[in-house]
């Protein structure tokens, strides 16, 4: 029974020698970080006793093996070292010659059985060691589809072409987040903001990322960059008032259009020439220009504008007085106001020529030999670009735009791509 139990004992210690040395190695840190966050303080106590009671036997069996061979000698030694204080005690001392002497005896005829089980708890250890490296790489991939694991909360309107293209981001790459639908009218879900437009984007519960173009940047960044915290990146895009062409009082955002990466992911993300001037082209030509065209189209006749309120009713957030007083009112109100734009953006009388020309010139851009404008897969500008011309699907606008321009191949390969994720 006694050899049996020694042949157990060298097999444990071989398996320490291994996954011991290798917890040695990283001090213990891998293992808890493994422990998805434990906020429980005697259970992280717990671990950290593990963890060093590990560390302790794997560092006496390396040091012994490594300071002589292993002999018969050698493994009484290594018993008594790691023996727990009070244990020979606790055995007693008569007859303690006559045991060492059978002990010894014991293993000089079991040599070659005690270095097969210490070859056994090896290999045993070797496999832990795998296992535990493969479970961290594996950590470290959901974490990239995880959005790095932040947690996302997203204020919108879902008719909102500037949230449509943050959702668009978000969607593609696989991040997952909350909504938060905002009532247009009241705007109560954002009353504690200071910032009272939409997208609004809350990281963690703590970081506040405002414009659309921002917050795709910022992502961005953060999923290219591991090391940097949303609150650094977010230094990189600093917040500026300023006064527009009709003397408006207006927020703006230094770099929204930049990704802020160093050069050898510069060099991942645009690995062709100007492919990052071409993205920031258009990323802009999305918000200056593309986007005040979906207005004008939605609302452009009465009977477009009552079609386009009851989607936006039927998709937002109102009260049933709410919605009435919308579809009618709004859809009247809007009709106006799109007038207007077109006067203001300078637009033809028939602002669909505006919306098809605009449409054909970002397919020519693309050109015949790109799927998209990021080469085989989307990048920032084809996300903001569909997430614009997104909000009109099951519109009239949106069915004329698709029977009368080049787009339809583009866009359907967008849907492929954002669905495919």
């Amino acid at each position: 029974m006694f050899k049996y139990s020694i042949h157990l004992i060298s097999i444990y210690l071989g398996y320490l020698l291994t996954y011991g040395k290798y917890i040695t190695v990283h001090s213990g840190y891998d293992v808890l970080e493994q422990v998805p966050r434990a906020q429980d303080c005697g259970n992280l106590c717990r671990i950290k006793m593990a963890a060093a009671c590990v560390r302790l036997f794997g560092k006496v069996a390396w040091h012994r093996l490594e300071s002589r061979p292993c002999r018969a000698g050698t493994f009484v030694s290594l018993v008594q070292m790691v023996s727990v204080p009070g244990s020979i005690r606790a055995c007693g001392t008569a007859g303690a010659g006559f045991r060492t002497q059978m002990m010894h005896s014991t293993l000089i005829r079991g040599g070659k059985v005690l270095r097969c089980a210490f070859l056994l708890g090896g290999g045993i250890g070797l496999y832990q060691t795998m296992k535990l490296s493969v479970q961290h790489h594996l950590a470290e991939e959901d974490m990239v589809s995880d959005g790095g694991g932040l947690r996302l909360t997203l204020y919108q309107y879902k008719t909102c072409p500037f949230c449509s293209k943050v959702r668009a981001f978000l969607d593609y790459h696989r991040v997952p987040y909350e909504i938060v639908e905002v009532n247009p009218v009241m705007r109560k879900e954002i009353k504690w903001s200071t910032y009272r437009k939409v997208p609004i984007l809350m990281v963690n519960g703590e970081v506040q990322l405002n414009d659309s173009s921002v917050i795709i940047s910022a992502l961005k960044t953060h999923l290219m960059s591991k090391n940097k915290t949303m609150s650094d990146i977010l230094c990189c895009y600093p917040e500026m008032k300023a006064v527009n062409d009709r003397g408006k009082k207006v927020i703006e955002f230094n770099n929204k259009y930049w990704v802020m990466v160093n050069e050898p992911e510069d060099r991942m993300m645009y690995p062709e020439k100007d492919s990052r001037k071409e993205e920031i082209k258009w990323r802009k030509w999305a918000d200056d220009w593309l986007v005040h065209l979906i207005s004008p189209n939605v609302y452009r006749t009465t009977g477009e504008a009552l079609a386009s309120f009851d989607y936006i009713v039927r998709e937002g957030k109102f009260g049933p007085y709410e919605g009435f007083f919308a579809k009618y009112v709004g859809a009247a109100a809007m009709f106006v106001i799109a007038k207007r734009l077109k006067s203001r953006h300078n637009l033809q009388d028939d602002v669909r020529q505006d919306l098809y020309k605009a449409v054909d010139e970002w397919v020519v851009a693309i050109g015949k030999t790109r799927k998209f404008m990021g080469g085989d897969q989307p990048n920032l500008a084809d996300l903001a670009v569909y997430g614009v011309l997104r909000v009109m699907e099951g519109l009239e606008a949106w069915n004329d735009m698709m029977e009368n321009t080049k787009v339809k191949r583009w866009y359907r390969l967008m849907e492929k791509a954002i669905e495919s994720n």
